[in-house]
């Protein structure tokens, strides 16, 4: 056989030889790839599962009342004109007396103009995590309740009623309702946040130099942070729940 020939024959083999090592190669890599970590996984198989949130179900919303020295005030309202609120309170100091004091009537409140009778029913009481036992769950006016321990943080939950005024014609469910803390007289310097779950168009604050208190624009109205809790008596317009 001539060189020429020879040499023709080894050059027409190596493409194949190139070819069939490449082949090995892509079959050995999709096949440890296939061991190391499967195309459609069973449901936690090589995987990592992320990790839960830091803090669910314990975490706290950072500001008065609740890491620091103030009030949290929430109120839920509801289609007859009554509030389920809650109280989150953390004083400066230990106290075993906690005064309470309910919003005043709407006689004289821009917004209202019509006499109210608030009214706390359905109260509860935390000092430290404690309950405390109460002689009476209705709060029709001024109080005082003695705590089970001289305690910073106070927990309050209750169902205030009588403080709205509906809008006319009666089918509306516009309001107007005067809200305060019930222990604002605890410490009348506390700044005091208040939230309203749903429905808020406007607040008016009668006891500041400027008295609108809104904050934003509906639907996302909120109130302004940080009123000394002797002034937080709010008067909320509202949409009650249908």
């Amino acid at each position: 056989m001539s060189a020429g020939v020879e040499e023709r024959r080894r050059s027409g083999t190596r493409p194949v030889a190139v070819a069939a090592l490449l082949l090995g190669y892509s079959a050995a890599v999709g096949c440890s790839g296939d061991s190391a970590l499967p195309t459609a996984p069973s449901p936690g198989l090589n995987t990592t599962r992320p990790a839960a949130p830091v803090g669910v179900g314990t975490t706290v919303t950072p500001g008065p009342g609740t890491t620091v020295p103030g009030i949290e005030l929430t109120v839920v309202p509801h289609r007859d004109g009554s509030f389920d609120v809650s109280e989150n309170v953390m004083l400066s100091a230990p106290a075993d007396m906690l005064p309470l004091q309910l919003p005043p009537s709407g006689d004289q409140l821009p917004g209202m103009m019509a006499a109210t009778e608030p009214r706390v029913t359905n109260l509860k009481v935390l000092a430290d995590d404690q309950s405390v036992p109460l002689e009476n769950t209705t709060v029709p006016g001024a109080d005082y309740i003695p705590l089970s321990v001289a305690a910073t943080r106070i927990r309050l939950t209750y169902r205030l009623s009588g403080s709205t005024v509906l809008a006319t014609p009666a089918e509306s469910v516009r309001a107007g309702a005067a809200i305060r803390p019930l222990t604002a007289n605890a410490s009348s310097t506390l700044p005091t946040d208040v939230k309203v779950a749903s429905g808020l168009l406007n607040a008016i604050c009668p006891l500041l130099p400027e008295p609108r208190c809104a904050a934003g624009d509906p639907p996302h109205l909120t109130i302004e942070s940080g009123i000394p809790a002797g002034k937080a008596l709010v008067v909320l317009q509202l949409d009650l729940p249908r």
